[in-house]
């Protein structure tokens, strides 16, 4: 196993690293709304949070070698399912009809709050 940390990305809240490779797959940590700069939290709608995660995967995967074309499985961990329709809607435009593996659940609480943390299964090319 390898581990990384990549340049640009929110810094680690916690003891882990922005990702893993084992063979040919990246674990990506989980990431939220987070500003890299700042570490606060970005965005009030579900909208806004999910597309702050996403830019944030985007970076790690970037950091990587990577895009969003190479990820085969996600887990999203909503604060409520009621905001559903709006992750999705950023989901759905962020994937450009690639559409990996996904499991959604609803969650007590999220680090810091937010509404949304992603976390992502990729395979290296």
């Amino acid at each position: 196993m390898k581990t990384h940390f990549i340049p640009g990305a929110p810094a680690a809240i916690g003891p882990y690293c922005h990702a893993v490779r084992t063979g040919n797959l990246y674990f990506l940590s989980g990431q939220t709304p987070l500003d890299p700069d700042t570490m606060k939290l970005v965005g009030e709608s579900i909208a806004e949070q999910t597309e702050k995660v996403f830019d944030n995967i985007s970076t790690v995967l970037e950091g990587l070698g990577l895009s969003l074309s190479n990820v085969v499985k996600t887990t999203v961990y909503l604060r409520s399912m009621r905001d559903f329709a709006g992750m999705n809607a950023v989901y759905e435009a962020r994937f450009e009809g690639h559409k990996p593996a996904r499991t959604t659940i609803a969650v007590q609480e999220n680090p810091m709050d937010a509404m949304v943390e992603i976390e992502c299964v990729v395979e290296a090319e």
